[in-house]
């Protein structure tokens, strides 16, 4: 059970919150609907339910806040607008990435892909995804932990009715299943058909709180919908002849050609415009909102109600008029196909359960079985051949015992209707979960930061672009003779702050962090935030790794392709190699490690690179100004001296190695680098580090 207690935002200025004491909860084994207007606060009501947003208030994910959870992604899978992933990574490269996030293996990607009909779309880019497919995508990443609860944000806006016919079957199987769902949605006709209870609000506040049947009761009147160029004209005509025969009919006009009207019927309608010779595009008899009676004028002379905002979902039906509940309605005509994007006639919980057919009225229904979400068989995307069914058997939850289904729900598991038809591929089984174990420990953070920096084509691009400049460079410099070889073979002339390999580690470690902020995969993770102390150790270790890869490979191209164009002889071997070797590892590694913790503590990848940059630019002049000068000791003899005093002794040969590491910070570089490093750590530690067991 999902319970959310007086939720409240943080109050905007000189505004109410967003969000004002919202109390409400969402039964397990039912959907339910966060119905309301735009902007009446139900994004904002999910984010603060997980977390995403400061507020006041708290929610119980059966019986626990989220924060004490220990495996969120396990407890709730949460769809949140589009898939926050970068467009250049493919769908099994994304599902991969969070299933190591979620720490479950990564052949579940594979059975998710399956499951949601994405199979055929594996190594697409999600930059060239459908609106339909992101939302299956964005499905898929909800169900990588097999949760308990799903928390999606208006998931069928945007998509075509069959998608939408689609979804709302998954969602009806989560439930049936055992599982909660809570998602939001603006559609009055669609929280009637497609939900179990609707909880609707305004400006923020809780206006009701009812079953399906209860909504569609009292807050849904039949109506006929008219689609036509003289709206104006017809309602005039129907309005005069309600007059004319005593009758009561009221109308409301909607964006210009678009007339509801309420108390008649589709023939009534449609002779009424053909006396008048008024053109329809459509005209079809549904189940829809009531209007405000404050703008529904009673019939006669100027008694028609043109309201272009005239959608009120949340008002009582006026005295005399009978409501239907939902499922009532029949579909008395229809001359033309409803357009894309418009709701379909009401029908009996048009769920996408089973493919039995419609039983009539007043037969039992058959005892029906459900789907687990991780065996879900969806319809793949147009064009691509339907794969064949399959059923899995799952063993059950140690905590989850899904509960006997109503006989409401039976009857929406053996109805179908003509929305449905997209949805052909779901079938049922055993109504059982499948335990999965999560991993645990410091694996987690490094495979997920693998997976995000091997995923996407700019990490080759960067590196194949830094030894390609490197080596032209080295090729220019070693043209003089006067020119060092270590210059050389570092490809670092004087016009240049940095070397290309220190500038190229410095653009991959910025976009360690820059992506995560670029393209939120995490955001919505739950158990993994980019400001987790496992994730920050993983980045860190990965981009040294990755850096100390690249120092070696430019240095080696670089001094090969000196070698070829020029010879041999004209390479020398220098006698402070290991001191070279360290100060070369040492700079091409900081550079890494300065643009990961700048982007990390600014936010923007943009920032990592322009801190790399300051540190040659800007603060290495500053540091030899004020710590470098004829006046300053040396340091001479150290590593011996520290060598006779610490414990346990170590080698005399690793004093070369502590010597070459004192003579990188004893540059001005060197001490700017260790400087800029250390106040980007404290930074990122001070602004909001948060410590968890889990990464």
């Amino acid at each position: 059970m999902l319970q959310a207690i007086g939720l409240t935002s943080t109050p905007r200025r000189n505004r109410p919150p967003a969000v004002d004491d919202l109390t409400f909860e969402a039964r397990p084994g039912q959907v339910t609907a966060l119905l309301g207007p735009a902007g009446s606060g139900k994004s904002t009501a999910l984010r603060l339910m997980l977390g995403l947003e400061q507020g006041r208030g708290v929610t119980y994910f059966r019986g626990r806040p989220l924060h004490r959870v220990a495996h969120p992604m396990r407890e709730v899978g949460v769809l949140l607008g589009d898939v926050p992933g970068h467009p250049a990574r493919t769908v099994r490269g994304q599902l991969r990435m969070l299933c190591a996030a979620a720490g479950v293996p990564a052949s579940r990607a594979d059975d998710l892909l399956d499951a949601v009909g994405l199979e055929a779309l594996a190594d697409q880019r999600l930059g060239a995804l459908s609106r339909g497919m992101d939302r299956r995508l964005g499905l898929a990443a909800a169900l990588l932990g097999d949760p308990h609860t799903l928390v999606l944000d208006e998931p069928a806006r945007g998509i075509s009715p069959d998608e939408a016919a689609w979804l709302y079957g998954v969602l009806r199987t989560h439930a049936a299943a055992g599982g909660t769902v809570l998602y939001t949605t603006t559609d009055t006709k669609a929280a009637a058909r497609t939900a179990d209870h609707v909880v609707a609000i305004r400006s923020g506040r809780l206006v009701a709180d009812q079953d399906a049947a209860a909504f569609a009761r009292t807050r849904l009147r039949p109506r006929v919908a008219v689609r036509t160029p003289h709206a104006a004209r017809l309602a005039a005509q129907l309005a005069r002849e309600a007059r004319a025969a005593r009758r009561t009919v009221e109308t409301v006009t909607e964006r210009g050609n678009r007339l509801y009207v309420y108390g008649s019927d589709c023939a009534e309608v449609g002779e009424t415009a053909f006396r008048h010779g008024i053109l329809l595009h459509r005209l079809v008899e549904e189940t829809g909102p009531a209007p405000e009676p404050s703008r529904t004028a009673p019939p006669g002379p100027g008694g028609t109600a043109h309201d272009p905002q005239a959608r009120a979902a949340l008002q009582t039906p006026p005295t005399g008029h009978t409501a239907t509940p939902a499922g009532q309605a029949s579909l008395r005509a229809d001359h033309t196909t409803p357009a894309v994007g418009h709701a379909a006639p009401l029908t009996d919980h048009a769920t996408p359960l089973a493919d039995h057919p419609v039983r009539p009225t007043g037969d039992p229904a058959p005892p029906t079985t459900y789907v687990a979400p991780a065996t879900i068989h969806a319809a793949p995307p147009s064009g691509h051949e339907t794969p064949p069914p399959t059923t899995h058997a799952a063993p059950p939850s140690d905590h989850e015992t899904p509960p006997p289904t109503t006989p409401a729900d039976r009857q929406a598991s053996t109805s179908r209707s003509p929305a449905t038809e997209g949805t052909r591929g779901l079938h049922t089984a055993t109504p059982r979960r499948r335990r999965r174990r999560v991993r645990r420990g410091p694996s987690r953070p490094l495979r997920y930061e693998l997976r995000r920096l091997m995923g996407v084509p700019s990490t080759a691009l960067a590196l194949g672009g830094t030894v390609a400049g490197s080596a032209l460079l080295a090729v220019l410099l070693g043209r003089s003779a006067g020119t060092p070889a270590p210059v050389a073979v570092a490809a670092w002339p004087e016009l240049l702050p940095l070397p290309p390999a220190a500038l190229g580690a410095g653009l991959i470690g910025a976009l360690a962090f820059g992506d995560e902020y670029r393209y939120p995969a995490l955001s919505t993770s739950l158990g993994a935030a980019p400001r987790r102390l496992g994730l920050l150790l993983a980045k860190l270790a990965v981009t040294a790794v990755t850096a100390l890869l690249l120092a070696v490979v430019v240095a080696v191209v670089d001094l090969e392709v000196l070698r070829l164009v020029y010879g041999g002889a004209l390479i020398p071997v220098p006698r402070n190699w290991a001191a070279l070797c360290v100060s070369w590892s040492a700079l091409v590694v900081g550079c890494a490690w300065a643009g990961l913790l700048a982007a990390g503590v600014f936010r923007a990848a943009a920032a990592g690179i322009a801190a790399v940059l300051a540190v040659p630019v800007l603060i290495a002049p500053a540091v030899e100004g004020a710590l470098f000068g004829p006046a300053v000791r040396t340091v001479a003899g150290l590593p011996a001296r520290v060598r006779e005093l610490a414990w346990p002794r170590w080698p005399q040969e690793a004093d070369r190695w502590l010597d070459g590491a004192l003579r990188v910070l004893a540059q001005p570089v060197g001490a700017a680098l260790a400087l800029s490093l250390t106040a980007l750590l404290c930074a990122f530690l001070l602004t909001g580090l948060r410590r968890d067991a889990r990464w």
